[in-house]
């Protein structure tokens, strides 16, 4: 058996032991995949067609506009650098015109500017190339998860200081004005909210926020934290806090 051959069936064994998830009608989840480089694509719409999801493809940005309307995706694959309109425009359009499509970034790049540019732009996730298939699926999944679109919302409603999070409607305020957050960040807003005053460590966090194995990789958590806090916290008394040597707590403002 060839490497490749040997390498396809580790993967399908792998990817198999996962329960398989659907829309809330039974239907197949529908992938909408934005990249230039066929050989990638082909090998991403494989591995997502053993999940038993359809996949749409689009090899430049204004094929990928024209899809996106006509699909409808539940979960957008996105690449930033494309040879006609840049990622970043292209999640800028559809969110403007667009309630809310969850969201992960493909890049070449690993500067942290280019996350949080990314991150910035409204997307919910975001992995560098080359990456791994096994790894790909598991994060569509924690997407599609942490959206709610798989389940039903949870009626659940929490109040640190003047900080709300309300499950159900996936609205976040502070001091009664809106706050705007990705499906990411809101659980991972959660679930600070669901310990406040509790020293949280970095893995912890990954385990429970992204559900999966980053293998020690806890930056993710960094950079997120980050971005929460300046949506949470500028302008106001911080109440999201490093803990040395340990990670973050939330707590009310004194």
């Amino acid at each position: 058996m060839s490497d490749s051959a040997r390498d396809q069936r580790r993967r399908q064994a792998i990817l198999g032991q996962l329960p398989r998830i659907s829309r809330a009608d039974g239907s197949p989840i529908r992938v909408l995949l934005v990249d230039d480089e066929p050989a990638l694509t082909n090998l991403v719409k494989m591995a997502l067609h053993y999940e038993g999801w359809t996949v749409e493809v689009a090899h430049n940005g204004r094929e990928a506009v024209t899809k996106f309307d006509e699909v409808g995706p539940d979960v957008l694959v996105l690449d930033i650098m494309l040879p006609d309109i840049d990622g970043l425009e292209i999640l800028q359009r559809i969110r403007e015109a667009d309630a809310y499509t969850p969201t992960l970034f493909l890049t070449a790049r690993d500067s942290v500017t280019d996350r949080v540019t990314g991150l910035t732009a409204g997307a919910d996730d975001y992995m560098t190339k080359p990456f791994s298939l096994e790894e790909l699926v598991a994060r569509l999944r924690g997407l599609l998860r942490r959206s709610n679109h798989m389940e039903a919302p949870a009626a659940e409603g929490l109040k640190v200081g003047d900080l709300t999070l309300d499950g159900a409607s996936h609205e976040v305020a502070r001091a009664g004005k809106p706050i705007s957050v990705t499906s990411t960040e809101f659980e991972l807003l959660r679930f600070l909210m669901r310990n406040p005053g509790r020293a949280l460590t970095r893995s912890e966090i990954l385990d429970r926020v992204w559900n999966y194995d980053f293998a020690g990789r806890t930056s993710i958590v960094d950079l997120y934290i980050s971005y929460l806090r300046k949506k949470i916290d500028t302008g106001r008394e911080p109440m999201i806090h490093t803990v040395r040597g340990v990670g973050y707590v939330l707590r009310p403002p004194k």
